[in-house]
C-alpha cells in the first residue's frame, strides 16, 4: 500500500512540476493558455534530451532551472507553507529561506522528473470562480486502462500587473502546500524557521538519481 501511494504522488509530482506556480514574466494570457505553454516546453525539453538525462540524470537540474524556476512564484508560494509563523520572521531570515526553497523546489521537480514515461495530458478550460480566481483542472492520462489522476491548479490574478498566477496545486484534494507546511510545522514550532531553512538545504543539496 505504502509502495502504491509512493508511486501515485510521484506520478502526481511529474505533472505539478511541469505546471505549478507560474510568475508574471509569462506572456499575458488565461490560466488555460499558460498552462498548455508550460507543458508543451517542458515535455518537449525532455523529449529532446533523454541520452543526456540518462547518462547524468542531475542535468535535469539544468532543465527546470531554465523552463520552470523563471516562473515559479518561489516568495509566494514559501509564505503560504510558513503560514501564521511567516509574521514571526525577519526580512533577513525570509529571504535565506526563500533561497533555500527556490533550491529545494528544483531538485524536488528534478528528481520527479525521473519518473515521466511519456504519459498524454489533458488540460479542462478554466472555471472562473470570481474576477481574480480560477482553477485549471489537468488529467493525467495512465496507461492499461487505469483511470485518469485530476489535478486542479489554483490560480489568481495579480492586483497590480493584473496577469494570472498559480498559488496552489490540489491532486485528487491534496493540497502541495498544504502538505509541506503540515510536514514543516512542527520544526518552525520547537526549532524556527532558522533550523528549518538548514534542513531545506540539506534537501536540495541531494543529487538526482534515477531509481
Amino acid at each position: 500500500m505504502k509502495m502504491q501511494l509512493k508511486t501515485w504522488f510521484s506520478k502526481i509530482i511529474v505533472l505539478a512540476t511541469a505546471l505549478f506556480a507560474m510568475q508574471s514574466v509569462m506572456a499575458a494570457g488565461s490560466p488555460y493558455e499558460l498552462t498548455q505553454q508550460a507543458a508543451e516546453k517542458l515535455f518537449a525539453d525532455l523529449k529532446a534530451n533523454q541520452a543526456q538525462i540518462k547518462a547524468n540524470p542531475d542535468s535535469l537540474r539544468s532543465i527546470v532551472r531554465n523552463d520552470l524556476m523563471p516562473y515559479v512564484h518561489v516568495n509566494y508560494a514559501g509564505s503560504l507553507v510558513l503560514g501564521t509563523y511567516f509574521k514571526s520572521t525577519t526580512p533577513e531570515q525570509r529571504e535565506k529561506f526563500f533561497a533555500a526553497f527556490n533550491k529545494f523546489i528544483e531538485q524536488a521537480y528534478a528528481q520527479a522528473l525521473t519518473m515521466y514515461t511519456d504519459q498524454d495530458i489533458q488540460v479542462q478550460k478554466e472555471q472562473l470562480n470570481s474576477e481574480s480566481q480560477a482553477s485549471v483542472l489537468v488529467k493525467l492520462l495512465q496507461k492499461n486502462g487505469q483511470a485518469p489522476l485530476n489535478l486542479n491548479f489554483q490560480w489568481r490574478k495579480n492586483s497590480k500587473t493584473g496577469n494570472w498566477q498559480v498559488y496552489d496545486m490540489t491532486a485528487e484534494g491534496v493540497s502541495m502546500v498544504e502538505t509541506k507546511k503540515q510536514e514543516w510545522s512542527s520544526i518552525l514550532r520547537k526549532d524556527g524557521i532558522d533550523a528549518l531553512t538548514v534542513q531545506v538545504q540539506k534537501a536540495a543539496a541531494v543529487p538526482v538519481t534515477v531509481k
